[in-house]
């Protein structure tokens, strides 16, 4: 048995649950719970290892430019979940970073379309292959049906989060 990390309880050990709580959702949300903490403090370290200067949260659209390729900082925010302004200073201070640069958008000349430099995939790339590795190593001793089956789970999780 291990801690939780929630209440510093051990896990499997019976507690009082609110009721009609059923126990597989409790366990849902303290897994979620402490998978999400860990997910923000493994991105601050990526963030830091794309670039010491890098913002946290600025880590996630650096993602999506590598697997989105060029796109308008209004659909940045929107996919980020963040207003104009604050996509806005975050950009700025990608571009200072050298990490990203702006373009016109050939379909409409007033806006702008924002893709990682050079330096900045190769940055990102380099982070993410990283990141992969730990996974892999970390999962090793996993059969690659359970990877492929909890990726599939965690997919139609974040669909269900979307509607």
């Amino acid at each position: 048995m291990h801690e939780d990390g929630n209440s510093g309880g051990l896990r499997g050990e019976a507690c009082a649950t609110p009721s009609g709580v059923d126990q597989e959702f409790l366990a849902l949300e303290r897994e979620l719970t402490m998978m999400l903490r860990r997910a923000r403090a493994s991105q601050g370290e990526m963030a830091r290892e794309v670039h010491p200067d890098l913002e946290t949260s600025a880590y996630g659209l650096l993602v999506r430019l590598d697997e989105c390729g060029r796109q308008r900082a209004t659909e940045l925010a929107a996919y980020i979940g963040v207003g104009k302004a604050t996509m806005s200073r975050q950009l700025r201070a990608l571009e200072d970073l050298g990490l990203v640069a702006r373009e016109p958008d050939p379909a409409d000349g007033r806006a702008w379309l924002v893709h990682l430099t050079e330096e900045g995939r190769t940055r990102v790339g380099r982070v993410r292959e990283a990141r992969r590795a730990k996974y892999v190593s970390k999962l090793a001793h996993w059969d690659r049906a359970e990877v492929a089956e909890l990726a599939r789970l965690l997919g139609q999780l974040n669909q269900g989060m979307e509607k």
